[in-house]
């Protein structure tokens, strides 16, 4: 996708038909992290590879993991479980592009949506639906129709992914040039109802659509988020807990928010 997009490759993810033990016979330096998910480690030189087999993955259970991975020779079947058409596109070594879900197609279109049916992909792992919206914020692409339409039907089962999973998607999000329209599709769709603590707080949500969001930093956003939910420094503190932030980064916000209140509080004075 990046590659495609003309932006810096972050990172390769290398595929193969060959199975873990395969892999294994055919490198002498080899590190099991994940191997019954079809992962190894090759050390070759003073490098680290992750190599992965193909694979399927039978029904899911927690709408976040496979009951079942089933190692495959083929690209295409491991291509098909992937969440969206953009990210379903594999480069054989010659750079040579293998996209049966005409991926490039929906790049070059702005466009997210899902392999297949946008309700299994959401139902296989509830997260993906945070993840589309996080794309709207980083990349400014478009949500098509049924894929959307998908987001407001499963928005509950968003509750039963863990609150670091969702967090971290929720952070790349507030920090997406595009964070305004990700932030009111949050609102539109229901997802908003689904994040640690935000049920009560559509109303901050919606205030925060209205203001300039593109000078600040994380850390800021947090503060202005809690700040339009009108949230004192107990408050604050409570509420990011719920996200499961680290303390420094909580202190950090607290910090800002105690200047930010004191600011609008007390008048300017001047001094000779």
């Amino acid at each position: 996708r990046d590659f495609i997009l003309g932006k810096e490759v972050a990172d390769v993810d290398i595929a193969t038909s060959a199975t873990p033990q395969e892999i294994k016979r055919l490198f002498k330096r080899t590190v099991d992290v994940g191997i019954e998910h079809g992962t190894v480690v090759v050390i070759w030189g003073q490098d680290t590879y992750e190599v992965t087999t193909f694979r399927t993955e039978s029904e899911y259970i927690d709408f976040r993991r496979p009951a079942e991975v089933t190692f495959v020779r083929s690209l295409i079947e491991d291509l098909k479980r992937r969440d969206f058409t953009m990210n379903s596109i594999a480069m054989n070594k010659k750079g040579h592009l293998i996209d049966p879900f005409h991926g490039r197609d929906a790049i070059q279109n702005k466009m997210i949506e899902t392999v297949g049916s946008a309700s299994e992909r959401f139902h296989e792992d509830a997260l993906r639906m945070m993840r589309a919206v996080r794309f709207v914020s980083q990349l400014s692409f478009s949500i098509e129709t049924n894929t959307y339409q998908a987001l407001i039907e499963h928005a509950p089962i968003l509750e039963k992914i863990a609150v670091e999973r969702k967090t971290t998607e929720f952070e790349k999000l507030l920090q997406g040039e595009n964070r305004r329209t990700a932030l009111k599709i949050l609102i539109d769709t229901g997802l908003y109802q689904y994040l640690p603590g935000l049920r009560e707080y559509k109303a901050p949500l919606q205030k925060m659509l209205e203001l300039n969001l593109k000078p600040l930093s994380l850390i800021e956003m947090w503060t202005l988020l809690v700040y339009t939910a009108g949230l004192k420094q107990e408050e604050c503190e409570a509420f990011l807990k719920l996200w499961k932030l680290p303390v420094k980064k909580i202190k950090a916000v607290k910090g800002i928010l105690s200047w930010l209140q004191y600011r609008f509080q007390t008048k300017w004075t001047i001094e000779s």
